[in-house]
């Protein structure tokens, strides 16, 4: 039986993925660096999981290792150009540059309502997901999900199963009772390694990922309603 659903939140819960990409940039420029990230070459810096291990695969492709060019040291560079960057895209969030996805908030409603806990397991950082959520949901957004785990909780980022492994762990339920779901290959893999039924939300960043696995394969949630989720979940076939 469905007990939980368990949401990933950028390219999932909203299309967040445009004001990532402006906010990296406006950091790059703000410190300096000749750096200048493109839909293209975004797309696929998206197959690494986090925007501080993104910044330094990038840096190691453009140098090929990571070379002090700033004088504050490497990680410490990393390090301001991520604070920047968050700051950027919080008020991208603030200003109305991002929205959610279509069917998401309904479907969060449908399922609150019917006594189905809600959680999110993504491994952004926490003022991200809090920039977002307020925006959507207001003040008291947190109070809607009964776990929340992220960047800070999750030291290893997806496609490792941890962020999921933890959720489950604090939910106190088994992956059987529970269903993710994500847009991305990282995280369809992060969540079958922790056994999780999962849907998936294609959007323009991650339709060409291999979704090998997946419970069900969507253009978004618009349309989807609980009782969708309850049908494909109890049809599922057993994790192996």
């Amino acid at each position: 039986m469905l007990k939980a659903l368990i949401f990933d939140v950028d390219g999932t819960l909203a299309d967040t993925e445009m004001a990532h990409m402006a906010a990296f940039n406006h950091a790059f420029a703000e410190m300096g660096f000749d750096w200048h990230w493109d839909v293209p070459l975004y797309t696929q810096l998206l197959s690494i999981s986090g925007g501080k291990e993104r910044i330094k695969a990038y840096w190691e492709q453009q140098a090929g290792n990571l070379l002090d060019i700033t004088g504050d040291g490497v990680q410490q560079t990393i390090d301001r150009l991520h604070e920047i960057k968050t700051a950027a895209y919080e008020q991208a969030v603030n200003d109305g540059q991002v929205q959610m996805r279509e069917g998401v908030l309904s479907l969060l409603s449908e399922a609150s309502d019917a006594g189905l806990t809600l959680a999110i397991a993504t491994t952004t950082s926490p003022v991200n997901i809090a920039a977002l959520l307020r925006q959507a949901l207001g003040a008291d957004w947190a109070r809607g999900f009964a776990v929340i785990e992220d960047a800070s909780t999750a030291v290893r980022k997806k496609p490792d199963p941890l962020v999921y492994q933890q959720t489950l762990s604090r939910l106190g339920l088994s992956a059987a009772q529970c269903l993710a779901v994500e847009d991305s290959e990282n995280g369809l893999r992060a969540a079958r390694a922790a056994e999780l039924s999962t849907i998936i939300t294609t959007n323009a960043f991650t339709a060409h990922h291999a979704f090998d696995g997946a419970l069900r394969v969507l253009p978004s949630l618009q349309g989807v309603r609980l009782a969708h989720l309850q049908e494909w979940h109890a049809a599922a076939p057993a994790q192996p």
